[in-house]
């Protein structure tokens, strides 16, 4: 129940400062980082500040979830790339 309500602190103040920030930089250094398709270019403000809320709060929370979570999802995406890289090699000749 502690995690529980650390999590819903964590989460409403990391929205507050997101939502409070959005014009002023956040949304600017979002789009900095994410690829073309996911700008967001001021848009989608509710969507991106649930995002990082969650994202952040989760992470202060169980960030060795977080970790294993991203090391995940890198391992498959490797192995996605490494196996269209083989089929494509294959598919030329």
């Amino acid at each position: 129940m502690t995690i529980l309500i650390i999590w819903l602190i964590a989460f409403c103040l990391i929205a507050y400062f997101t939502y409070q920030r959005w014009d002023s930089g956040v949304s600017q250094g979002l789009d900095k980082v994410l690829p073309g398709f996911l700008k967001s270019h001021g848009e989608n403000r509710y969507l991106w500040v649930l995002t990082l809320s969650v994202l952040g709060a989760t992470t202060l929370v169980k960030p060795v979830d977080i970790l294993l979570v991203t090391i995940l999802l890198g391992l498959i995406g490797w192995g996605i790339t490494a196996l269209a890289s083989w089929a494509s090699s294959k598919a030329n000749h």
